[in-house]
């Protein structure tokens, strides 16, 4: 099966190329879609020349709306049977794709979730108050949607193509990670979970969610769970 990543990049540009090479060197029939989301840091540059050498791939610029504005934007470009949604700041490791899509490779899953939170895979150890927040999230979804989601907001997801478009996505910002996660709920897909790695950065080392990302997410999960 062909696999479509989707790359939202914003101010990556210590990062985003070796990510694009860990994905090539996979040895997958593969296709990528990256899209810019009006970097200022010189990332645009970057993936210019990355294109370049890659012109079967697909570069988007846009201004910045935010990740679901930019995963909203690749979309409609994807030509793979499945698609992965791959962050281009190296906290998620490729590596792990092969394990993540072979739930659906196989005929079982409809979605798969790479959780950080369920053990067995190299994690920083950091930031207790974030994780926090990411275990209340996946308990208030366990409430809400009757799952056991371990980590509701992880940003490792695997589907397949024909279910995300179905997905009628409207956030702009990170708040898209919980409607992704409440509609798939919702429409009582076949999910799975498995553990993968996570190399998280502090936010002096660039990370960019913060603690009111969390009440968005809160919001969202209980607009979607009363009405859409």
């Amino acid at each position: 099966m062909r696999i479509s990543f989707l790359v939202p990049v914003f101010n990556e540009r210590s990062t985003v190329l070796e990510v694009l090479e860990r994905v090539e060197a996979l040895g997958l029939d593969r296709q990528i879609v990256v899209v810019d989301d009006g970097s200022t840091d010189g990332t645009g540059d970057v993936l210019r020349k990355w294109h370049a050498v890659h012109p079967d791939d697909v570069l988007l610029h846009q201004s910045n709306t935010g990740k679901g504005a930019a995963l909203r934007a690749a979309i409609p470009h994807v030509d793979g049977d499945i698609v992965v949604i791959q962050d281009a700041d190296l906290e998620y490791d490729p590596a792990d794709v092969p394990d993540l899509i072979e739930p659906i490779l196989r005929g079982a899953a409809d979605v798969v979730y790479g959780s950080r939170l369920s053990g067995g895979r190299p994690q920083r150890a950091y930031l207790f108050w974030h994780l926090v927040g990411n275990r209340f999230l996946s308990l208030l979804t366990g409430i809400l949607y009757n799952t056991t989601l371990s980590d509701m907001e992880t940003g490792y997801k695997a589907f397949r193509s024909e279910v995300l478009r179905g997905l009628d996505l409207r956030e702009d910002g990170f708040s898209i990670e919980p409607e992704i996660t409440a509609k798939v709920c919702k429409k009582k897909l076949r999910v799975y979970q498995l553990p993968i790695s996570y190399y998280g950065r502090t936010y002096e080392e660039g990370k960019k969610i913060t603690w009111r990302d969390g009440f968005r997410a809160i919001w969202v999960l209980l607009r979607v769970r009363v009405g859409g």
